[in-house]
């Protein structure tokens, strides 16, 4: 489980041996499934996700557990899906909305925004609504445009919503639990590229507070916050890093809303330097958000400006070559690293 060492919660490592190893994919499975056992109120509602448990095999095995009353095959209409759930969570149900890509969820803007997010403060806090949106982001899958963004800051924005975006298999089981069970809507953003990441999980029953960052290293000379897939590039780089004399701490947020900036601020002051990696576009985006938090909250303590590396602000590309060249990668994060600690 995890430990508490100045302050700062440190979750499991990436690989721990002789701990039970499950995937991303099982992990999630298994925090749905121990959800719905718990909780009759918790139900699932999306594209394909009932008898084919999914596109990405996620929920296989839950419609044969829980019956078609609690896992529900939708119309191919994501607004239909998300009002469904918003009605529900509103009239004492806990609904999980899945949503295949979050390129779709543009399609859910005004349920989500102007409905789910806003029904509590509206209400005078008289109703709730207690709704998970789960859906897959990330490129690096030759999905093209329309099926490869991380659009995670667009939520972020909002006031009402909880964005969760895990990286490893502990993070993301025990983020979904702490998701189904709060009273407020929260968006779960899953890169599909982790699905088939292994990682420990212990069997014992636990959750994650939404809004705890989670340090993945722990470092001395630069803080490298990462996010998502982004986590495992920047854990690559300071493996490098280290093998030229830098000592890099990696700061996974884990949600970005709410943000944990005591942690990201308690670290960059402690290592005097920060860069921020994100798989989202870089303008306007969580990249900046972070950045600007550091820059406020440790300016007096900063050796050299806050970086950061986002997607090219450009469609994705279908052309794999093209593609890799619009995302970070640990190349970019070692670089840049190493000239902000000058060792170019």
């Amino acid at each position: 489980m995890s430990t508490l060492e100045n302050g700062i919660r440190h979750s499991p490592a990436i690989h721990a041996p002789g701990e039970r190893q499950i995937t991303f994919s099982q992990a999630i499975h298994e925090a749905v499934s121990e959800e719905m056992a718990r909780d009759e109120r918790v139900f699932a509602i999306g594209e394909d996700i009932a008898v084919a448990g999914s596109v990405f095999k996620v929920f296989v095995g839950l419609f044969e557990k829980f019956g078609p009353e609690r896992v529900i095959d939708s119309p191919i209409s994501e607004a239909g899906i998300a009002g469904i759930g918003v009605g529900a969570a509103i009239t004492g149900m806990r609904p999980i909305v899945d949503i295949m890509f979050c390129d779709f969820a543009t399609l859910v803007m005004d349920q989500l925004i102007n409905q789910a997010a806003k029904t509590h403060y509206m209400s005078g806090g008289k109703l709730t609504v207690p709704m998970v949106m789960r859906t897959t982001l990330g490129a690096g899958s030759r999905t093209a445009a329309q099926h490869s963004q991380s659009l995670h800051a667009l939520f972020s924005h909002i006031p009402g919503l909880k964005v969760a975006i895990p990286a490893t298999p502990y993070d993301a089981k025990g983020l979904m639990k702490s998701a189904i069970r709060d009273d407020n809507p929260v968006v779960i953003f899953e890169d599909r590229a982790l699905f088939s990441q292994s990682g420990p999980v212990p069997e014992e029953e636990y959750t994650l507070p939404l809004g705890q960052a989670d340090v993945k290293r722990t470092g001395d000379d630069i803080t490298i916050v990462a996010t998502s897939s982004m986590v495992y590039a920047a854990l690559e780089a300071a493996d490098r890093l280290a093998a030229a004399g830098i000592s890099a701490e990696l700061i996974d947020p884990r949600t970005t809303s709410p943000l944990d900036t005591e942690t990201l601020i308690q670290s960059a002051r402690k290592t005097s330097r920060a860069l921020v990696v994100d798989e989202g576009y870089r303008r306007y985006g969580v990249t900046g958000e972070i950045a600007s938090v550091i820059a406020d909250g440790a300016f007096y303590y900063l050796d050299a400006p806050v970086r950061r590396i986002g997607a090219m602000d450009v469609p994705v590309p279908f052309s794999p070559a093209m593609e890799d060249l619009t995302i970070p990668n640990v190349d970019n994060v070692v670089e840049t690293a190493k000239a902000m600690c000058g060792r170019e």
